[in-house]
């Protein structure tokens, strides 16, 4: 992007400097008719005829240049979206992962729990009670906490509901829709 930022730059240099010989060409063409000098009025004219055809072209490759790095830029835009889109999915995938987990290392405590339970010692059947009373305790919140990053992230990849704000938006704006 900075290679066409420059190249748009450097057109429009050029493009200045040469509307500006060109205007001092014709300000001499002038000057020379006036003075009755035709044959530099002449030279002059022939490279004022060139100098503009010059500008026209710089011009033309100017605009075409400024289009161009226009649709960089909002490509860029539109990446860095979904660059921030995708990182925040990816923390909200990192945490169900880690719940996940979690759930795993609960259901392998409470099987081991069952296993010790099975031994028939009043003490460790006391412990594995109360322990798989935490686990459940614990367990319900993960639920209920599962169910709220399940709705969080329905929230956040609600893409209708954004694409629908955006319209609203350009309606207002009085954007159409192909812009």
């Amino acid at each position: 992007m900075a290679t066409v930022g420059g190249q748009v730059k450097t057109l429009r240099r050029k493009h200045d400097e040469f509307q500006a010989k060109a205007d001092a060409l014709d300000r001499n063409i002038d000057l020379f008719l006036s003075e009755g000098r035709e044959d530099l009025a002449t030279a002059a004219q022939s490279k004022y005829n060139s100098t503009q055809r010059l500008v026209a072209t710089y011009a033309q490759q100017l605009e075409q240049m400024q289009r161009e790095y226009q649709n960089l830029m909002d490509a860029r835009l539109k990446l860095e979206a979904k660059l921030t889109t995708i990182k925040q999915e990816r923390e909200q995938l990192e945490a169900l992962l880690e719940l996940a987990k979690s759930k795993e290392i609960t259901a392998r405590t409470i099987k081991s729990l069952d296993d010790l339970a099975g031994v028939g010692d009043t003490d460790v059947a006391r412990i594995a009670d109360a322990i798989r009373g935490r686990l459940d305790r614990a367990s319900a919140e993960t639920e209920m906490r599962a169910a709220s990053l399940d709705k969080q992230m329905d929230d956040v990849l609600d893409r209708h509901e954004l694409d629908a704000q955006l319209a609203a938006r350009k309606a207002r704006l009085g954007l159409s829709k192909a812009d």
